[in-house]
């Protein structure tokens, strides 16, 4: 008896968590990127390298910049929870496609965080190159940044 009521309890239990996650998927994300300017942009703003532009555009504008491409996953919740906050988080403390709108200072001020993350290997992150290989950094990569990046600084 006592057996028969556990497993019908789990039945009901299992169908109440199907129930919940296949509620979940109503509330769904924004993927609209806001409308911006290219010329706002610092690779556009700064005059980038085509080496540059690509590895800025594998490693860095998926979280950092208003051309995120947001992969299928990113439709399931609450993965996409996750992912529209990591982005809008990630965005708001540095986005590369309002570059322009930063005074001097907050410029310089990036980019020597831009070099001193990007010398340690702390962007891109672990948990975001772990799923998008392409991202991971060689260490010529990364000095192609910090090249770039230090050269905006001496102008």
């Amino acid at each position: 008896m006592w057996d028969r009521l556990k497993s019908i309890n789990l039945k009901y239990v299992l169908l109440g968590i199907f129930l919940i996650v296949l509620l979940m998927q109503v509330i769904g994300i924004d993927q609209t990127e806001p409308r911006h300017l290219a010329a706002d942009d610092i690779l556009v703003a700064e005059a980038a390298p085509i080496a540059v532009v690509n590895i800025m555009h594998s490693a860095c504008y998926d979280c950092h910049s208003y051309e995120t491409k947001y992969p299928w996953y990113s439709s399931v919740a609450p993965i996409s929870w996750w992912t529209k906050n990591h982005v809008n988080e990630a965005r708001e403390n540095l986005n590369f496609s309002d570059w322009t709108h930063f005074s001097l200072k907050r410029q310089h001020k990036k980019l020597y965080e831009c070099i001193e993350e990007v010398k340690e290997s702390e962007m891109p992150l672990a948990s975001y190159t772990y799923i998008h290989k392409d991202a991971k950094l060689t260490q010529d990569q990364r000095q192609i940044l910090i090249n770039w990046f230090e050269s905006i600084l001496a102008e």
